[in-house]
């Protein structure tokens, strides 16, 4: 067969049928292909029954991904703490003032800053700088997550 040099769509432009004849137009079996996977939703679905079975479908096993954390520091606390004081949507117990980062959409607390108050600090995980450094300014944290 011989090589088409050119790109057929490029010539024949603004003649109508672009060299493909005035009936059949590009549509009858030599459109629809017939190497590679083409068709085989068509006209070689029962090749395909035959021979690859599992052609279609999902097939092993997908990793979970991993937990994202939002996650916040001591020193973020403090300026949490203190807007929600000045707000008055905190509870204290006893001298501490108790906050609930899960409600707050926050599950892990990170250790970089200082704590200037005694706070209570509910929340999914902590690092152990985090829980040491709140212990340390006399408040507590208690973790909800599994550990």
């Amino acid at each position: 067969m011989v090589v088409r040099r050119g790109k057929k769509s490029r010539k024949y432009r603004g003649y109508r049928n672009q060299g493909y004849g005035s009936i059949g137009q590009h549509r009858k079996s030599g459109s629809r292909g017939g190497r590679g996977a083409s068709g085989l939703h068509k006209h070689k679905s029962s090749w395909l029954v035959k021979n690859f079975p599992d052609w279609y479908g999902k097939h092993g096993f997908t990793r979970p991904l991993a937990t994202e954390y939002n996650a916040i520091n001591l020193d973020q606390l403090n300026d949490l703490v203190s807007k929600l004081v000045k707000d008055g949507k905190l509870t204290y117990e006893g001298d501490k003032v108790v906050v609930d980062l899960n409600a707050l959409g926050i599950n892990k607390l990170l250790g970089r800053g200082i704590l200037n108050g005694k706070v209570k600090v509910v929340v999914y995980s902590a690092t152990e700088n985090a829980v040491n450094k709140v212990k340390e300014s006399g408040g507590e944290v208690v973790l909800t997550g599994k550990r």
